[in-house]
C-alpha cells in the first residue's frame, strides 16, 4: 500500500457514496458504491480481509482511490451506474456493449409517427420498446408490424400534411399533398396520409394498435379489428373487411404462439435466470404481458469470473433497467441479487409504481425459472459453437499460436490433456481434439487410471500418453469380472476406452498431433515431456495453467509453459490464441469430469448395496425408495428392513450384516 492510498484511507467520511479504483496509468479499473465509504473502501486493505481471487488481483494493482459523496444509498447506486456505463471499468461485471442494443421507436412526437429502430433510447416523449440484441430480430418485427398494421416508413415530414392537433389552423392553411403515394400504398402497407388518402385520426388509430400489439396486448387488439371488420361490412366495402379479415388471422395465428407458455394472473412480469461460464455470463430473459411470453431476449455480461451469482444479478439489473423503456410490476429471479432492498427502491422511483422482486424456491415459478436457465445455458453453447465455427476467428488463433510457440506451421490438430479426481478418488483422464480449431467429438478418449495412487497429476499423465502413444499393439486379456461389469459404459466408441481401457484402438491409426496441450504447470510438462521421448515421439508440447500462487480465474492470469524455459508465457488478454487454448483446456476438463462423476457414482452406488448377496435391483430400488439413503438403511432394524415389499427375514440381516460392516 502506497502512501497515496493510506492518505485516501485515513480520510475517508462515513457517508454514502461511490469510490473509483485507478491503476498506475490513472485509469478507473473499478467503480463500486457504498453505504458508509469509510467502512468499504478500507476493508479491501485489511489485512484479514477474506477477498476474492478478483479482488485480490484487483487491490494489486491499485494505485490511487477517488471517491464521491452523496446524499443516499440511491443516489450512489444512479452515480455508480452511470460511471460503469462510461468508464467500462476492467474489473466490474460489465452488460456487452449494452449502448448499442436497438430499440423499436413509435415517434409519437411526429405528425403521422412512424415506427423504426433506433441504437439510444431517450425519455422524450416517444414510445420506445427493447431492448434487443439482434438487429435483424428487430427489423423481422417491423417487417411483421407494417404487414398486420400499415404504418407510413418514408421520412417526408408529415406536419405539410396534418392540420395542428389543437384543430386551429391558421388562416389560408393547406395541407401540401403529393401529387401520387408511393408503392407502400398499392401492397397494403401504408394508408397514404402523405396524398390524403387517411385522416389523422384513423392513422393514430393504426399506432395504438401498434403499440398495443407490442406492449402483447393482442386481444385488444383484435377487439379493435373485428370492430372495424363489422363496420366496413356493414358499410358494403368489402374489400377493406377483406383486408381486415386477413389481419386479424394474422393476429390470431401470432396470439396461438403465444399461449404456448403463460402464467399465472395478468400482471407484466420479466424473468431471469443465468448461465456462467469462463468470463462471461448469460442473463436471459422472457417477458410476460398479461400473462403471455411476448417476447425473450439475452444479454452477455463479461468480467463475471469469480464473481458471486448475487452480485451478478445485481450488475444487470442496474444495467439493464437503467435503460430499459419498460419496468414491470414483478421481476422474477433465479438468485437473490446483492443490496436487493436497495435495487428494489431504485426500480420503484424508476417505474413510478411499486415493484416486486421475487426469488421462487418452487411451484410454477420456479419452473419457470428452470426453463429459463435452460435457454441461458443454450445460448452460451451456441456462442461457443459460434465462435469456434467461425473460420476467420480460429484461423488468426492458430496463427497467433503458431508465432507465440515458434512452430513451424499453424498447429492443425490439437491434443489436450486433463486428470480429473476428488482427493485422489476415481481419477481419470480425458484426451480432446481439436483440427482447424474445431473440436473432433469423435476422437475424444477417457481413461481410468490404474497405476496411480493418490491425486498425482504428473504421474497420471505420463500413464495416459503411454497408453495413448503405445507402439506395439496390447495382447488381448481376458475381461475381469470388474472390467465385464463396466463394459457397457467403457466399451462405447465416440469418445470411451475398450473394456480395459487400452489404447490399442488408436496406437497406431491416429496421425500425430500438431500440438499436445498439458493442463497443468510446469511438472506436468515435465511429466509429459518425459513421456515422449520415451516413446520416441517428437511432438511440440506446452502447459497451460493459472498464475502460480493465485487462484484467480481472470484471462489475464493463463501462463503458458514451455520446454527449456524459465518463466512461462502470458499473451494478452484479447488473444485470440489464447481464446482457443482456454476452450480447448475447458472441453478436455468438462469431457473428463463427466466421466469422473459418473466412475464415482457408480463406484458409490456399488460399494454399499450392490455387494450384498442376495440384494438385486428390485430389493435395492425397494429399500431406496423406502428409506431414501443407505444411511437410512443403516439405520433401520432389521424387522423393520423385513417390513419393506419384497424383503424376507433372512435378507434383512443380510442387509444388516453387509451395511454393518461397511
Amino acid at each position: 500500500m502506497n502512501d497515496k492510498i493510506r492518505s485516501v484511507l485515513n480520510s475517508l467520511p462515513h457517508k454514502p457514496g461511490i469510490y473509483l479504483m485507478k491503476d498506475a496509468q490513472g485509469q478507473i479499473i473499478y467503480v463500486g458504491k457504498a453505504v458508509s465509504l469509510h467502512q468499504r473502501v478500507r476493508s479491501y486493505f485489511q489485512e484479514s480481509a477474506d477477498l476474492s481471487p478478483k479482488n485480490r488481483s484487483m487491490v494489486a494493482r491499485v494505485d490511487d482511490i477517488e471517491y464521491v459523496v452523496v446524499e443516499n444509498e440511491i443516489e450512489a447506486l444512479v452515480l455508480e451506474s452511470n460511471y460503469i456505463k462510461q468508464y467500462r471499468p476492467k474489473y466490474n461485471v460489465l452488460l456487452r456493449d449494452d449502448k448499442n442494443y436497438p430499440y423499436i421507436k413509435v415517434a409519437l412526437s411526429e405528425d403521422f409517427p412512424r415506427v423504426y429502430r433506433v441504437r439510444n433510447y431517450q425519455r422524450d416523449g416517444n414510445r420506445y420498446f427493447g431492448p434487443y440484441t439482434s438487429s435483424a430480430a428487430v427489423d423481422a418485427t417491423l417487417d411483421l408490424l407494417n404487414k398486420l398494421f400499415p404504418f407510413r416508413t418514408c421520412r417526408y415530414d408529415g406536419s405539410a400534411w396534418a392540420p395542428p392537433r389543437d384543430g386551429q389552423t391558421p388562416p389560408g392553411w393547406k395541407p401540401k399533398y403529393l401529387s401520387r403515394p408511393c408503392t407502400q400504398y398499392y401492397i397494403h402497407r401504408c394508408l397514404a396520409p402523405c396524398v390524403g388518402y387517411v385522416t389523422r385520426e384513423g392513422y393514430d388509430a393504426i399506432i395504438e394498435q401498434v403499440i398495443l400489439f407490442l406492449e402483447g396486448k393482442h386481444e385488444e387488439v383484435l377487439k379493435q379489428l373485428e370492430a372495424r371488420m363489422h363496420e366496413a361490412a356493414e358499410a358494403l366495402n368489402f374489400e377493406e373487411a377483406a383486408r381486415l379479415r386477413d389481419r386479424i388471422r394474422a393476429v390470431e395465428h401470432i396470439l396461438e404462439k403465444q399461449r404456448i407458455i403463460n402464467t399465472e394472473g395478468q400482471e407484466d412480469q420479466d424473468v431471469i435466470a443465468l448461465a456462467s461460464a469462463e468470463d462471461e455470463t448469460c442473463a436471459q430473459v422472457f417477458f410476460f404481458r398479461g400473462g403471455k411470453l411476448i417476447g425473450r431476449e439475452y444479454f452477455i455480461l463479461q468480467g463475471t469470473r469469480d464473481s458471486s451469482p448475487g452480485e451478478i444479478m445485481s450488475s444487470f439489473l442496474q444495467q439493464f433497467y437503467e435503460s430499459a423503456p419498460h419496468i414491470p410490476a414483478e421481476i422474477v429471479l433465479e438468485v437473490e441479487p446483492d443490496d436487493r432492498d436497495m435495487l428494489q427502491a431504485w426500480l420503484r422511483s424508476r417505474r413510478g409504481k411499486s415493484i416486486t422482486l421475487s426469488v421462487p424456491r418452487r411451484g410454477e415459478k420456479r419452473s419457470l425459472i428452470e426453463l429459463v436457465k435452460q435457454n441461458a445455458q443454450e445460448v452460451l453453447e451456441q456462442q461457443r459453437i459460434k465462435w469456434l465455427s467461425d473460420s476467420q476467428k480460429t484461423q488468426l488463433a492458430l496463427e497467433e499460436l503458431q508465432a507465440a510457440l515458434n512452430l513451424a506451421a499453424p498447429p492443425y490438430r490439437i491434443e489436450c490433456y486433463d486428470i480429473s479426481n476428488i482427493q485422489g478418488s476415481s481419477a481419470v483422464g480425458a484426451m480432446v481434439v481439436f483440427e482447424a480449431g474445431r473440436p473432433k467429438p469423435a476422437e475424444y478418449r477417457r481413461f481410468r487410471i490404474k497405476s496411480v495412487e493418490g491425486a498425482n497429476d504428473p504421474a497420471s499423465h505420463q500413464e495416459i500418453l503411454r497408453r495413448r502413444f503405445r507402439r506395439e499393439p496390447v495382447p488381448t486379456r481376458q475381461a475381469t469380472d470388474d472390467s465385464a461389469l463396466n463394459s457397457n459404459m467403457d466399451d462405447e466408441r465416440a469418445g470411451v476406452e475398450n473394456a480395459e481401457g487400452e489404447a490399442d484402438a488408436f496406437s497406431h491409426d491416429w496421425p500425430l498431433p500438431d500440438l499436445i496441450v498439458i493442463d497443468g504447470g510446469k511438472a506436468q510438462l515435465n511429466a509429459a515431456l518425459q513421456v515422449l521421448q520415451e516413446q520416441h515421439v517428437e511432438v511440440p508440447v506446452i502447459g497451460l495453467a493459472k498464475e502460480e500462487g493465485s487462484h484467480s480465474r481472470l484471462p489475464t492470469a493463463e501462463e503458458i509453459y514451455l520446454p527449456r524455459t524459465a518463466e512461462p508465457l502470458r499473451l494478452p488478454r484479447t488473444s485470440q490464441g489464447l481464446y482457443l487454448l482456454q476452450r480447448i483446456r475447458d472441453e478436455a476438463h468438462r469431457f473428463g469430469i463427466t466421466y469422473h462423476r459418473k466412475l464415482r457414482s457408480q463406484r458409490t452406488f456399488r460399494s454399499q448395496l450392490d455387494d450384498i448377496p442376495g440384494i438385486g435391483p428390485r430389493r435395492k430400488q425397494a429399500l431406496l425408495k423406502h428409506f431414501g439413503s443407505v444411511q437410512a438403511i443403516r439405520e433401520a432394524s432389521v424387522e423393520e428392513l423385513a417390513a419393506v415389499e419384497g424383503m424376507t427375514r433372512a435378507a434383512a440381516e443380510k442387509v444388516k450384516e453387509y451395511i454393518g460392516r461397511s
